[in-house]
């Protein structure tokens, strides 16, 4: 849940530039392009769940000035959250279904997370209004919860993050809905690919940069594009900080160390880079209307090689 971007269009004006792509004739497969619908009110967090920096202001007062080596008791405290997210995804993986609206799940999962102890950690992070994202075809990333029931032939990426015990543990997956065309299976399990290729490679003397370089290469010689607004982030007892894991050529400076926690998450389209964020500030759309396909995993650099902690339990 993390983006490098400040492009802001209403998308009135987005539905605009349709029929110029529309004109194109470009062939990203069958699926129906997605328009934000209504949002309900924000729900409620017990007084008795512990509760992120965050929770009131919307800002989080925890400042990572470097990537943090982290002692055993806070990789446990990492292992713990980070399995609960993936147990959570899993569920609502088997959930999911047409007909269901993005707000169902929204709620589904934010019941899942409290009776778990656990807080959602996007709730009003930053002032995002939902406990999870959910982005849907040409929804990049960030997609808010609403009212739009999903439809046979949807992708829909699932983001879930938990704060437990004191930590995040940060996780999302790509879902087909019905039955979805080959050019949305391409899509879904290329980007899982470039995700696992990427996880390979990670070990203690690493460059960041090495992640990005590799998933580019990766995607390109499959024929997708990468969307570079999106980037992985370290995570621990705060929600994003250093170091910055870019998913394209890049020179990001710094390299792997055991103990060291963080996301890694491309996104992948079939048509260009280009993104753009909706007036609600949150929601990232293809400007092209190209469905999208995104997957995401914490891991942690051990002293031999790499572990992914969410993972679920079987």
């Amino acid at each position: 849940m993390y983006f490098k971007t400040n492009i802001l269009l209403h998308f009135r004006q987005l539905w605009a530039v349709k029929n110029f792509w529309m004109r194109k004739k470009v062939d990203y497969g069958k699926f129906n392009i997605v328009e934000p619908g209504s949002v309900s009110p924000q729900k409620q967090v017990p007084d008795y769940i512990p509760k992120p920096s965050y929770y009131v202001t919307g800002e989080p007062s925890e400042v990572m000035e470097a990537p943090e080596i982290k002692n055993h008791r806070q990789i446990l405290g990492m292992r713990e959250s980070c399995k609960l997210a993936a147990n959570i995804l899993k569920r609502v993986g088997n959930y999911v279904k047409v007909g269901l609206t993005t707000d169902d799940l929204d709620i589904f999962t934010h019941d899942l997370i409290i009776n778990s102890g656990a807080y959602p950690s996007p709730l009003n992070y930053k002032n995002f209004p939902k406990s999870i994202c959910t982005s849907v075809n040409n929804v990049a990333c960030h997609g808010i919860p609403d009212d739009r029931a999903l439809q046979d032939g949807d992708i829909i990426n699932i983001d879930i993050t938990v704060f437990y015990n004191g930590y995040h543990g940060d996780c999302s997956k790509t879902f087909l809905i019905g039955n979805v065309d080959d050019f949305g299976r391409n899509l879904v399990s290329t980007t899982e690919i470039c995700l696992n290729e990427a996880i390979s490679i990670c070990k203690p003397g690493r460059k960041f940069c090495d992640i990005g370089n590799l998933i580019e290469k990766t995607a390109a010689n499959l024929g997708f594009t990468v969307v570079p607004a999106f980037i992985g982030h370290g995570i621990g007892h705060y929600f994003h900080g250093p170091p910055d894991i870019f998913h394209i050529y890049n020179n990001y400076p710094g390299e792997m160390r055991s103990g060291m926690t963080f996301t890694i998450e491309p996104a992948l389209s079939y048509g260009g880079k280009e993104i753009v964020i909706l007036e609600d500030g949150w929601t990232a759309v293809t400007l092209d209307f190209a469905r999208t396909a995104q997957f995401e995993h914490t891991v942690l650099i051990t002293d031999t090689g790499v572990d992914v902690l969410t993972i679920p339990s079987d």
